[in-house]
C-alpha cells in the first residue's frame, strides 16, 4: 500500500489533519473504486492502520478527530458536538474532491457519521456505522443516560483513573441498565491497571471532550430514512448485549433493517494498535462484503 501522504485542513474551531493512501481523480479513486474513509472518535487515524492495509485495491483516508493526535482545536468550547465532528467530516470529504465516498465509522465516529449522512447524503454513498454508542436510542435510557453523566462527574472529580475504570466496566457490561446501578460495585483503577492518583489534568478526548455529547446524540431518524447513502448498521459477534452493540441494533430497527454481524468485538478491526488485537483480516472480509454489497 502505498504511504499515507498527510493534508492539513482548517475548519470551524479546529485544525484537522488527514492522511489519502493511493492516488484520487475527479471521480473517486484512480482505480475506479470509491475512496473508502475510516473514521473513529476519539480514536485518531493510528487505529486504523491494520485495516488500511487490507485494502490496498483502494484509495483510502484516514483522519485524527479535532482535539485528538494531531487535529487541534482553535476555538469553541470545552466539549464537542457529533454536528461539529460531522462538519470536520464533510470538509475533508469535499477537500478530496473525488466524488461519494464509502465511509466505514467505528464507535464515536459512527454517531458522528449518522450526524454526517442525516445533513449531507449526497456525500456518502454506503455507510457501514459500526456499534454507535448512543445511549438516547436504548429502552433504559434514562438510566444510561445517568451512567453516562455519572462518568463524567466521576472524571471531573477524581480524574482519568476512576473513571477510566468505571467506562471499561459500562462499556463492557451485558444487559440493560436498572434504576438501582448506583449500588453495584465500583470498580478500581488497579483493577485495570490504570493510575490510582489523579494527575489533574481534565482534557481526556474520550472522558472530557466527547462523552456526554456522543452518548447524548439523538439521531435524526426521518432524515436518515429520507437519505440516498446505504446506511448498514454493524455490530461485533462478541459484543452482543453490550451498549453499543444495542444501539446499533435500536437504530437498525427504526430504519427497518438488522444490523450485520461483524467478526470479533467493538475494536474487531484492531491489529495490535493500542494494545488491542481484534480478528482484523475477518473484520476486513466482513467489511469488504457489505460495500461489494452496495457498490
Amino acid at each position: 500500500m502505498a504511504d499515507p501522504v498527510t493534508h492539513k485542513l482548517a475548519t470551524n474551531g479546529a485544525e484537522i489533519q488527514y492522511d489519502i493512501r493511493g492516488p484520487l481523480t475527479a471521480a473517486g479513486a484512480a482505480d475506479g473504486e470509491r475512496v473508502l474513509v475510516l473514521i473513529g472518535s476519539p480514536m485518531s487515524a493510528d487505529g486504523f492502520a491494520t485495516l488500511s492495509s487490507h485494502f490496498t485495491d483502494r484509495t483510502v483516508v484516514t483522519y485524527d478527530p479535532r482535539g485528538v493526535g494531531r487535529s487541534v482545536r482553535t476555538g469553541g468550547t470545552v466539549e464537542s458536538t457529533p454536528e461539529e465532528h460531522a462538519d470536520d467530516v464533510r470538509q475533508v470529504i469535499e477537500a478530496l474532491g473525488a466524488g461519494p465516498v464509502d465511509l466505514f465509522a467505528s464507535s464515536g465516529g459512527a454517531v458522528n457519521a449518522l450526524a454526517l449522512v442525516a445533513r449531507h447524503p449526497e456525500l456518502v454513498h454506503t455507510l457501514v456505522a459500526h456499534e454507535p454508542p448512543t445511549v438516547r436510542v436504548l429502552p433504559d435510557r434514562e438510566a444510561a443516560l445517568a451512567v453516562c453523566a455519572d462518568l463524567h462527574e466521576t472524571y471531573q472529580r477524581e480524574g482519568m483513573g476512576p473513571a477510566m475504570a468505571k467506562f471499561i466496566a459500562v462499556t463492557g457490561r451485558k444487559g440493560p441498565f436498572q434504576e438501582n446501578w448506583r449500588d453495584e460495585p465500583v470498580p478500581s483503577p488497579a483493577d485495570f491497571g490504570l493510575p490510582t492518583e489523579d494527575d489533574g489534568s481534565r482534557d481526556d478526548p474520550l472522558l472530557g471532550q466527547n462523552l456526554r455529547t456522543c452518548t447524548g446524540y439523538r439521531p435524526d431518524f426521518a432524515a436518515l430514512g429520507a437519505a440516498s447513502t446505504h446506511i448498514v448498521l454493524a455490530a461485533g459477534e462478541e459484543s452482543e448485549g453490550e451498549l453499543a452493540a444495542r444501539a446499533a441494533a435500536e437504530i437498525a430497527a427504526r430504519l427497518g433493517s438488522a444490523p450485520v454481524i461483524f467478526p470479533s468485538h467493538h475494536g474487531g478491526f484492531l491489529g495490535g494498535e493500542f494494545g488491542q488485537q481484534g480478528a482484523p483480516e475477518e473484520f476486513a472480509g466482513a467489511l469488504r462484503k457489505v460495500l461489494d454489497t452496495h457498490r
